[in-house]
């Protein structure tokens, strides 16, 4: 065991951060560019590139279109392997939705319908889902895969990971140890105020990268707790899924209890009846939010047991005018349109919920504290990526002395995650506006350019590690900067060529969605080519002062 206290954080602090590091840099990256999710799905998609729209009219837009959907194809093929004899081809629907926020462009509709004949399961079901133009109704390309939200938001909580729902809980166990690192943190770092304000950038590269490490450290703690806290609230529901294994049956029961208390229908009647005006609805619950002193847009409507007599409509508020999370919903007859519950304001437990989880998701409309969730994110791959670099360098000397690899491997799995990640990011961006807009399954085209990207980013970082044995600088830091620079860049001249939408355009538009991204990659680009520049010099200045042989001939010799 350790003598002191003090070690035994170091220890833990040291090892937890090295091998959960590789997942928390993820988890932080993506989790920042998902803070801007809708902004990159309409770079990504051009046919969105316009305002934001309120919820469009029901009656004579939403309901014609939900009446014209059908099931994933998908789904229903998993779902005719679940039933008793063959499956219909007409499943009845049982909830339609739909959903918009302040930053979306587009309306997102889903409908979940019946599968009869399910021994295991009565109420099974699959669902169906379309994207329109809320100003005009028009149906957008089902095979666009929305990069932002569909690809980077769900890679920062699940790593794209979906068997067994494995992701969710490496990025849980990481958030563990997260929180362990940031307290381990400051055991170690006693003089924590000091070093708030100390960076030397021009002392020896393990001075400066611990600088830099407990800087950024310091600089973000109550950030990185913050959200490393609520993320694990906001997931508690999966981590410790109680209602949904031990005590399904009393959870079925308190639902039914809940519904029971609100007088709302939980189960159809099976008896067919008409829908009433939903637009009379929404007109009815935007005149309570106003009177209640919060007017405001619908954010999320949703149809309950559609076509029957126990029908109900839920409106919820687009509440992105505040940090909590909450819809003030308001609940309404379906077939007459009267009011059935307008839900009060939550207890004091659920609203500490409710701000937390608002507080990680962040739908509101504060610009300025969304850049500040940007920089707090990226404060955290900086501190991890320096971590990285500073137990490379602390033990590449020992390591060369003494014949291992230890630090090679470290090195190259570090270039792999921190610049690998940036590569493989850039590359779906570029893939993104190279791909034919009629391409068939274009989507899984590029996710496969930003895997593909990784692994050959984390085989050439593999490949350029031979000198950390001779305790000198990998060259694939240098390299895979000057590839991050070449991609941004070429994804900004791939989106002008492709679109027309340059940056001169955009910004004389205040178009920032697109403006706000083709600048975010310059200066990218910018800082990567930066950087590739200064780590070639320092790994020349480092050749010249050991006489030793240049990088590539002493991994042509170590070969």
């Amino acid at each position: 065991m350790f003598p002191t206290f003090r070690l035994s954080m170091t220890w833990l602090h040291t090892w937890f951060g090295l091998v959960l590091g590789y997942v928390l840099i993820v988890v932080f990256f993506f989790g920042s560019l998902s803070v801007f999710d809708r902004e990159i799905d309409r770079w990504a998609i051009p046919e969105t590139r316009f305002a934001p729209q309120p919820m469009s009219s029901f009656d004579t837009m939403l309901a014609p279109i939900f009446a014209r959907m059908t099931p994933e194809a998908d789904e229903l093929q998993a779902a005719a392997k679940r039933v008793r004899g063959p499956l219909s081809k007409t499943l009845a629907p049982m909830n339609w939705g739909a959903y918009t926020t302040h930053r979306d462009p587009v309306l997102s509709l889903y409908a979940e319908y019946a599968v009869p004949n399910n021994p295991d399961d009565p109420d099974d079901h699959v669902h169906g889902h379309v994207t329109i133009d809320p100003r005009n109704g028009r149906l957008l390309p089902d095979d666009r895969l929305k990069i932002g939200s569909e690809f980077f938001y769900p890679m920062h909580y699940g790593l794209n990971l979906t068997w067994k729902d494995l992701g969710y809980w490496i990025v849980g166990f990481a958030a563990l140890v997260m929180l362990a690192a940031l307290v381990s943190g400051v055991v170690i770092h006693r003089r924590i105020f000091r070093e708030l304000f100390t960076f030397r950038p021009r002392k020896h590269v393990q001075r400066s990268t611990l600088d830099l490490h407990n800087l950024t450290g310091v600089v973000a703690l109550p950030f990185h707790f913050m959200f490393a806290l609520t993320g694990l609230t906001v997931f508690a529901s999966i981590y410790l899924p109680v209602s949904e294994t031990l005590l399904k049956p009393q959870a079925m029961a308190a639902a039914m209890a809940d519904a029971k208390a609100k007088g709302l229908p939980f189960k159809p009647a099976g008896v067919q009846a008409p829908l009433a005006s939903v637009d009379a609805m929404v007109v009815e619950a935007k005149r309570r939010w106003a009177a209640r002193g919060m007017p405001g847009e619908v954010g999320y409507l949703y149809v309950n047991h559609v076509g029957d007599r126990n029908s109900y409509v839920t409106l919820y508020r687009a509440g992105s005018d505040r940090v909590t999370l909450v819809g003030q919903p308001i609940h309404f007859e379906g077939t007459s349109g009267r009011v059935l519950l307008e839900e009060p304001p939550p207890s004091a437990v659920a609203s500490v919920n409710d701000f937390l989880t608002g507080l990680h998701l962040q739908h509101f409309e504060h610009w300025l504290l969304r850049w500040f969730y940007v920089f707090g994110g990226l404060s955290g791959c900086l501190c991890i990526a320096t971590g990285f670099i500073f137990f490379v360098e602390k033990r590449k000397r020992q390591h060369a002395k003494a014949g291992t690899g230890g630090a090679r491997w470290a090195d190259a799995v570090a270039v792999a995650t921190v610049t690998g990640m940036l590569v493989a990011t850039l590359a779906i961006l570029v893939a993104n506006r190279l791909l034919p807009p009629e391409m068939a399954q274009r989507g899984d085209w590029e996710k496969a350019s930003f895997w593909g990207a990784w692994v050959i980013a984390a085989a050439h970082a593999l490949w350029r590690s031979a000198p950390v044995r001779e305790a000198r600088l990998s060259p694939a830091w240098a390299e895979q900067c000057s590839a991050i620079a070449a991609l941004a860049f070429a994804a900004v001249a791939l989106n002008w060529i492709t679109t027309g939408d340059h940056l001169v355009k955009t910004l004389g538009e205040r178009f920032w969605p697109v403006a706000g991204l083709d600048l975010a990659l310059l200066v990218a680009g910018a800082i990567a080519a930066t950087a590739a520049v200064a780590l070639r010099h320092r790994a020349g200045v480092a050749v010249a002062e050991t006489g030793a042989a240049t990088p590539d001939d002493a991994e042509t010799a170590n070969a």
